[in-house]
């Protein structure tokens, strides 16, 4: 008897479906037949019953208006949609006549692949043409769109708008210029930290407050792989990570933190901060703990407690500063492996990197100035191989095999010994270039 009833509700709720299904069809077929009796555009003008769709009028050619979904009704792109939403108790996002799919995604959102990977970096002195080879570099790997953050000093940003100005593809990315910019009450003892400029990252949550997601980098970075594949770490943080970084050392007897620091650090050698990818949404929210008070303090309230508290401990600024932060709070770091941030610590006393070993550096990071001296010429070579490399050229010919000509002539240092992690991993990134350009033929 029991199991009689529950095929009979089974049909009830199949036939209630099947008629909302059916209503939904005609609601639709109706307001499309209607603009074409009046001679009208067919595209729909109102918005959904339940709100959260809807259309926004867009500048176009002079004397006409295009239009386009706002998100998330994109989520029913190629779906016929009805704007009499019968299902009026389904998020508005949902598709009323696709219930059964928009059920089991289970109101997932998936944000479009035209989503812009956001990417900041601050600069001062003579990091002009350092910067512009990081984000060269960027721009020849990546896939979706870069929109690029750059923090420098005035003087700076008329050069920065010409040399971007004339790089090719840039229809790949966008650019906005900033001043370096402190809080006002403290602004010269934060300007003093560490390097000139550098603990400008530690305000970017507070200054760039529309920003959700963003990967901060230093300027003596180098992208082996599309910044693509960094970016999507974000989808691996757990509900309490707010952010990524790279252990400073995978070997502890040449570890700096845990050899000579005077303050608290993360895990066993301490975070390198060169690479950092940031939910800044959850860092604005979140309330940390910490060694000061047992009250949790939101990240504008703990950078200058911390400061007075540890300034004459700290030897690398606002890198220690995160050390001691997530010290406190180790759950919000998601940590990623070394060849993410593969610096020359990595291969001067034998390599210790296994993963870039393995499978290559996909982040170069040449910390010490190695770049412009004639300390680590391996690093020396990635750079100016980027550096010189012109838009347009061929790739292979022009950037990969005379780097690994430069490369096989400093196997007289240690780094030098294992040139082909250098050079593995961007092998593999230029196929891939052509391997998307001949499908896109």
């Amino acid at each position: 008897m029991r199991r009689l009833a529950r095929v009979a509700l089974l049909c009830l709720g199949c036939g209630l479906c099947s008629l909302l299904y059916a209503c939904s069809q005609l609601a639709q077929s109706l307001e499309q037949e209607a603009p074409r009796r009046r001679g009208e555009p067919t595209f729909p003008v109102r918005r959904q019953l339940s709100g959260g769709g809807g259309w926004r009028a867009e500048a176009g050619s002079p004397g006409r208006r295009e239009r386009r979904p706002l998100w998330p009704s994109e989520r029913c792109k190629n779906m016929s949609v009805s704007y009499w939403n019968s299902y009026w108790m389904l998020p508005s996002d949902v598709c009323g006549m696709n219930c059964f799919w928009e059920a089991a995604r289970r109101y997932d959102l998936v944000k479009p692949s035209s989503e812009k990977m956001h990417l900041a970096v601050v600069a001062c002195g003579e990091r002009l043409e350092e910067t512009v080879t990081m984000l060269k570099s960027a721009i020849i790997f990546s896939v979706k769109h870069l929109q690029f953050h750059i923090f420098a000093e005035d003087p700076l940003h008329r050069d920065f708008k010409g040399m971007l100005d004339g790089l090719a593809h840039q229809g790949k990315f966008n650019y906005t210029l900033y001043p370096i910019s402190f809080p006002t009450e403290n602004a010269a003892e934060w300007k003093k930290l560490f390097k000139p400029c550098a603990s400008q990252r530690l305000f970017l949550p507070l200054i760039l407050k529309d920003v959700d997601s963003l990967l901060y980098v230093d300027t003596d970075i180098l992208f082996l792989r599309p910044v693509d594949d960094i970016w999507s770490f974000l989808k691996k943080f757990n509900s309490s990570q707010i952010a990524a970084m790279a252990p400073e050392h995978e070997e502890p007897r040449i570890g700096w933190y845990n050899r000579f620091a005077r303050h608290p650090y993360y895990g066993k050698t301490g975070i390198n901060s060169g690479v950092m990818l940031m939910n800044m949404t959850r860092i604005r929210r979140k309330y940390f703990k910490n060694d000061m008070t047992t009250a949790r303090l939101r990240w504008e309230e703990i950078l200058m407690p911390l400061l007075k508290k540890y300034k004459l401990n700290i030897t690398w600024g606002d890198q220690d500063l995160l050390n001691i932060m997530f010290s406190h709070n180790p759950e919000s770091l998601f940590v990623f492996p070394c060849q993410w941030n593969y610096r020359p610590d990595h291969c001067i006393y034998g390599s210790n990197c296994q993963e870039a070993e393995k499978a290559g550096i996909f982040i170069l990071h040449g910390n010490r100035g190695v770049y412009h001296d004639d300390k680590q010429p391996a690093f020396q070579a990635v750079y100016e191989a980027i550096k010189y490399y012109s838009f347009g050229n061929d790739l292979v010919h022009s950037l990969l095999l005379p780097l690994e000509l430069e490369l096989q002539k400093t196997q007289h240092t240690y780094c030098g010994r294992i040139y082909k992690v250098f050079i593995k991993q961007l092998t593999k990134s230029i196929r891939d270039i052509y391997d998307r350009r001949s499908k896109e033929r």
